[in-house]
């Protein structure tokens, strides 16, 4: 395989970047912003919204346990997302760790991989967010015709996006004080359905537990998980921080202990006040469970309580979101992976306004023309697949860089960092086939863009452009990677299925046979091994 796709970048090189005129960013945040920033960011759909699909669809009552396994995995990842934080106060987040420890090219891929789930997230927010909004104002007796808030033309989708983006290209002061706002109001609420829903527990809609037995706790902690998303996007403000060798720490491990008991406890009281299974064909309870858990109750008035919290905290979440994926895309446009001249920072509010402006129009366009009914699922693998990066790199780190000052370290790192690894890659062996299908085919585009512009554009290029130059060997290693990569990821997931690990259903629902799909991803692993010995071989002779 070609040196450079393992070339690493080294921390000082990482660190020194951040200093550079045109792209300093303006160090406004400390730890209680970084807190509240991580809360705002995984409080909001998840909680509104998902805690009923899970229970209604995947896992019954036991949705509790799915979150709790969820929760356990998340942990895993913050730690390990802590301790990088503490060493490398960078934007870029999971892709900036894993350019310091396994080199460019998987930085590359995770960081192509964090542009699509902040992407999707903030389009399937910005959509969640239209349809609350109607629904809140239809109960003021204010109605928004259909054909406006409806694809292809989701009016209020687009605006909320509009005004999201502005705020963001202003500042980032004054976009964490918005959230801290919101986040205040969306924890009251959600406090007020805790104590609530206490009084109309029945310990009879808890039974039975696990309906669907541990594969379907484990279904419903896959779909969950996107509940869980955004404690990562408070590292990407690194650069942001005043202090961010001790303030991301703090902020990612507290914001995700806080929502993790939130979540728990909500999935209790909300399938002990009604029998969920009941309502699984109900879209809308699917839709709004916290708010039709108390219309059926006949609480009208508290329903609208949750909804306004809901439509606060989901506006909290796309803030977040769309903070998150603008620094990432800053961060490999300033290493030149992407044009560079989309990294230029505002010479007045010092924040990265062409690539928040960039994904402010990408967003708003998708979130007003398409409904996106699997985008959750979607966010969820590529999220899982950043956690087990970052997961493994901090014992890679360990290794190559054993002396480097850690403000915050791992416990047990050797037991805390494999099992992230395992925990995330479970959970990502747990969703749909189609989701891998499509998260193949983004990471497929990715590697394209890589070979033929992003490996010859890197600033690390510079150093090993002989190495670099186009050739026939090089095209061979490249496809033979390729083809290895695909096969072996999706192959294991055939496998798991066999063996009984992972679900059938999902292959059965789009007609797929797992034991022909191992037996092609055999053949296509072996042509992509012949590929990259074929490769290498040319190369070395040319040599």
């Amino acid at each position: 395989m070609a040196n450079f796709f393992f070339t690493r970048k080294s921390l000082d090189d990482l660190l020194a970047q951040t200093e550079e005129s045109e792209h300093k960013l303006k160090r406004a945040l400390g730890s209680f912003d970084m807190v509240l920033l991580g809360i705002g960011a995984i409080i909001g759909t998840g909680i509104f919204v998902l805690t009923g699909v899970g229970a209604a669809l995947h896992a019954g009552p036991a949705v509790t346990l799915s979150f709790a396994v969820s929760a356990v995995a998340c942990v895993f990842a913050a730690l390990c997302y802590a301790e990088f934080a503490s060493i490398l106060p960078v934007s870029g987040s999971a892709y900036t760790y894993a350019y310091a420890t396994i080199g460019e090219l998987l930085a590359w891929i995770i960081g192509w991989d964090l542009i699509l789930e902040y992407a999707v997230c903030s389009i399937t927010v910005a959509i969640g967010w239209s349809g609350y909004l109607v629904n809140l104002l239809a109960g003021m007796g204010i109605i928004i015709p259909a054909w406006l808030c409806t694809p292809p033309l989701n009016i209020p989708a687009v605006i909320i996006v509009m005004i999201i983006t502005a705020l963001l290209v202003i500042g980032i002061k004054e976009s964490a004080r918005f959230n801290s706002f919101i986040v205040i109001v969306k924890l009251a609420v959600i406090l007020f359905f805790i104590f609530f829903g206490l009084f109309f527990i029945k310990p009879e809609n808890w039974s039975p537990f696990m309906p669907f037995g541990w594969n379907g706790v484990m279904t419903g902690a896959a779909i969950v998980f996107f509940a869980y998303i955004g404690f990562d996007a408070v590292s990407t403000t690194a650069e942001e921080t005043k202090h961010p060798q001790r303030d991301l720490p703090i902020g990612i491990i507290v914001s995700l202990l806080v929502c993790s008991t939130l979540y728990i406890i909500v999935a209790l009281i909300l399938t002990g006040i009604i029998p969920v299974m009941d309502y699984a064909a109900d879209q809308s309870f699917l839709s709004a469970p916290i708010a039709f858990a108390l219309k059926v109750l006949h609480q009208d008035w508290a329903s609208g309580i949750i909804a306004v919290g809901a439509v606060m905290g989901i506006t909290s979440v796309l803030l977040v979101m769309m903070m998150g994926q603008p620094r990432v895309f800053f961060a490999m446009s300033r290493d030149r992976l992407l044009p560079e001249s989309v990294s230029r920072v505002h010479p007045r509010f010092r924040t990265p306004y062409r690539t928040t402006i960039i994904t402010g129009i990408g967003v708003g366009l998708v979130a007003l023309l398409i409904p996106i009914g699997t985008a959750a699922e979607l966010a969820n693998i590529g999220t899982l697949f950043a956690f087990a990066i970052v997961s493994a790199s901090v014992l890679i780190l360990r290794k190559i860089n054993p002396t480097v000052k850690r403000s915050f370290r791992v416990p047990a790192v050797w037991i805390i960092s494999p099992l992230g690894v395992i925990f995330s890659l479970y959970l990502m062996y747990s969703l749909p086939v189609l989701t891998w299908i499509r998260f193949l085919a983004w990471l497929d585009i990715g590697l394209f863009i890589y070979f033929f512009y992003s490996r010859t554009h890197s600033r690390v290029a510079e150093k090993d452009h002989r190495e670099r130059k186009f050739s026939w060997g090089l095209l061979l290693e490249f496809f033979g990677i390729f083809f290895i990569i695909n096969s072996f990821l999706f192959g294991l997931l055939a496998l798991l299925t066999l063996t009984g690990i992972t679900a059938l259903k999902s292959w059965e629902e789009i007609h797929l046979d797992p034991a022909q799909s191992l037996a092609f991803c055999g053949v296509v692993f072996l042509t992509g091994i012949i590929m990259l010995l074929a490769g290498k071989w040319l190369r070395k002779r040319k040599h």
